[in-house]
């Protein structure tokens, strides 16, 4: 028979060094199993003399006791670790960084914040915003602006049209902003005085074309207006865009079919350094096109040119945003890079005023 004391030592040493809860009931069932070893010495007691059962007995029945609260205490002690493991590999660490809100993550893009600037601007002029659609008819984009048949313009190579329809007509994406003046014009009554923002569509792509670009016009019509508003009107324009206290500008005669005279517009500018400054320097940049509304246009609208005259301008929204804000290539402003708009992109809640600053 083995010694209850020498087997309490080896039960207790093997209780201990049970890592888990499956090694620990393999112990207790080798120790206190049907075929347990303290089991086989419980057995004996039957064959024992009472006075052998009074000695050997207590020591069996201790060797018991102690090897069963041994497993219980270390069955304890398995069942919290385990507890305290799981709870360390699901924890949440609320430390980490507060996620920003999307106000303060979300990023407007350059385009719609130029829009917004120059929307600005003029509106402390005293002048509305005029919208039409994209996709417009050849009278409204080309012959109600005094284009003639056989014009570059109406060509394949530069205009995005559609298939003709069964009575031969062909709708087409818009290739300026003009159309809407006509729509304007036809509609109300003068005095007219918008401007008019929006997209335009052309076949070019390079680093400073793009199939889908923006255009802004504007467009006065009244009885006494003249050339010398809307030189102020463009100056005005330029210094609160361009953010400087004052600019030079030169207009050069041109020619486009719906206005007469026309005129392109250089302004001052510095482009030492690699930077485009407005307002000093010797160098000049071509901005816009502008002039006095044709008479046939006037015509074409249902308006009598002896009794109203007005003058139109227009500019490339994208052109601009680039020369204030330092953007090499046109075509990013089509590709959704996150990293591009996360960088020239502007805070939602930075509305552009002219009181607080347009680009602050």
């Amino acid at each position: 028979m083995a010694d209850p004391l020498t087997l309490e030592s080896e039960l207790l040493a093997a209780v201990a060094a049970a890592q888990d809860e499956a090694a620990l009931e393999a112990v207790r069932v080798a120790a206190l199993g049907k075929k347990g070893s303290v089991s086989e010495l419980l057995k004996t007691l039957g064959t024992m003399t009472p006075d052998e059962r009074k000695t050997k007995g207590a020591s069996i029945n201790k060797l018991k006791d102690a090897v069963f609260e041994a497993i219980n205490a270390r069955r304890d002690v398995l069942k919290n670790a385990a507890i305290s493991g799981k709870l360390a590999a699901d924890k949440l660490d609320v430390t980490l960084p507060v996620r920003l809100a999307s106000a303060e993550r979300g990023r407007i893009h350059p385009i719609s914040q130029v829009i917004d600037e120059i929307t600005a601007i003029f509106a402390a002029m005293g002048f509305a915003v005029a919208e039409g659609p994209d996709i417009e008819t050849d009278f409204y984009n080309f012959t109600a602006l005094n284009f003639p048949f056989g014009h570059p313009a109406r060509e394949m190579h530069d205009t995005f049209f559609f298939n003709p329809k069964e009575n031969g007509e062909r709708l087409l994406l818009r290739t300026h902003t003009s159309p809407v003046q006509i729509r304007t014009m036809q509609k109300q009554k003068p005095p007219v005085k918008v401007i008019i923002p929006g997209r335009t569509y052309r076949k070019d792509s390079d680093q400073t074309h793009t199939p889908m670009f923006h255009q802004v016009e504007g467009l006065v019509i009244d009885k006494a207006s003249h050339l010398g508003h809307l030189k102020w009107i463009l100056e005005e324009f330029c210094k609160a865009f361009f953010e400087v206290p004052q600019v030079k500008m030169r207009f050069r005669p041109s020619f486009f079919p719906f206005t007469e005279p026309s005129m392109e517009v250089d302004i001052q500018c510095d482009r030492k350094g690699g930077e485009i400054r407005f307002g000093e320097g010797t160098d000049w940049l071509e901005i816009l096109g502008c002039g006095m509304v044709h008479p046939n246009v006037m015509k074409n609208c249902g308006l009598d040119p002896n009794e109203y005259q007005g003058f139109a301008w227009g500019m490339g929204i994208d052109r601009i945003a680039m020369l204030k804000y330092g953007m090499p290539d046109l075509r990013a402003f089509f590709e959704a890079d996150v990293r591009w708009i996360e960088h020239y992109g502007f805070r939602p809640l930075d509305f552009p005023t002219l009181a607080g600053g347009l680009s602050t």
